[in-house]
């Protein structure tokens, strides 16, 4: 048996082995993405920024029930609420501080309106932790600007459920 493993190390069939591998890829067709000029596709269910929604109207979507922030498991979500000149419950104060949320979509998922959602857009950044508080203003913005792109990923993602 000693001298069956004395043979194995002085003949390197490890390293033949290793260098095969090396060989095998080394001829194959490359992989990588060259990243701002190429995108790799995105699921339909990835989570991303958030956004607030709207109804075709124009009229807000949230209604104020404070699911989401109830279900958020990092406390990323501070709702306040109050009544809108038509004497209508509606937000006045809907932020998410983005450098506490781990994106996990329960609020997406709470929602019984569909008015929270998470869009498929992750090239956003902050130079300091306030630019990562997104208000209620910054939300609706977001919304507004995807909405195409939300409704498609919410027709797709029907399917998966």
């Amino acid at each position: 048996m000693n001298i069956k493993n004395l043979i194995q190390s002085f003949s390197l069939g490890e390293l033949r082995q290793g260098l095969a591998v090396t060989l095998r890829y080394m001829f194959a067709p490359k992989i990588t993405v060259q990243y701002p000029d190429e995108k790799t596709p995105l699921s339909p269910r990835f989570r991303g920024l958030h956004a607030l929604r709207r109804y075709s109207d124009g009229d807000e979507r949230c209604i104020g029930c404070k699911l989401c922030e109830a279900v958020c498991p990092a406390k990323a979500i501070t709702i306040d609420l109050g009544t809108n000149e038509e004497g209508v419950r509606c937000t006045t104060r809907y932020d998410i501080d983005l450098t506490l949320c781990i994106f996990c979509g329960f609020c997406e998922e709470a929602c019984p309106v569909d008015a929270i959602v998470e869009t498929h857009v992750f090239e956003y950044y902050g130079e300091k932790k306030s630019d990562l508080l997104y208000t209620k203003k910054m939300l609706l913005a977001n919304g507004n600007r995807h909405e195409a792109e939300i409704a498609k990923n919410r027709e797709l993602d029907a399917k998966y459920r």
